[in-house]
């Protein structure tokens, strides 16, 4: 099964997802990735610290625009990451026709499976801490991707 479509999802659409999908996005530049929210910022650009650690990543997420995540996106995507265990129920919950294809960023962390908390608001240091989750959450999605797709 090929996974053409992938979505990522946090809250508010400007921290978290826009750096996962940036993530995705540089390792699979042949396939649509997108990102979007349970509760978005709508029309919001990523957060600041979050778009400055994303770029000395070398990421670049300065073109983002937070959405709030819709039905025809769910559809749409084979495989949707979400950065918390209770985003994955809020989803299922909203657009029940999505199950199964609802996973973890971090579902597959090396002591098992870990959320990514949300740094909006709080120090530098959460959004670092964020960050390094992402990225590996990212890495071994990318990995598992490519051994199916």
């Amino acid at each position: 099964m090929a996974i053409a479509n992938i979505m990522t999802v946090c809250v508010g659409n400007i921290c978290r997802s826009p750096v996962a999908e940036a993530f995705l996005r540089r390792a699979f530049p042949e396939r649509k990735v997108w990102s979007a929210g349970l509760a978005a910022v709508v029309g919001a650009p990523a957060d600041d610290t979050a778009a400055e650690l994303a770029r000395l990543a070398g990421l670049d997420v300065a073109a983002h625009r937070a959405q709030q995540v819709q039905s025809w996106m769910c559809t749409q995507a084979e495989l949707i990451l979400v950065m918390e265990s209770g985003h994955k129920v809020a989803l299922e919950e909203r657009f029940p026709l999505a199950r199964g294809k609802i996973r973890r960023l971090g579902e597959y962390g090396p002591g098992g499976a870990f959320d990514i908390a949300d740094p909006y608001r709080q120090p530098r240091a959460a959004f670092e801490a964020a960050h390094q989750a992402i990225e590996a959450g990212s890495a071994e999605w990318v990995r598992r991707i490519r051994l199916v797709s």
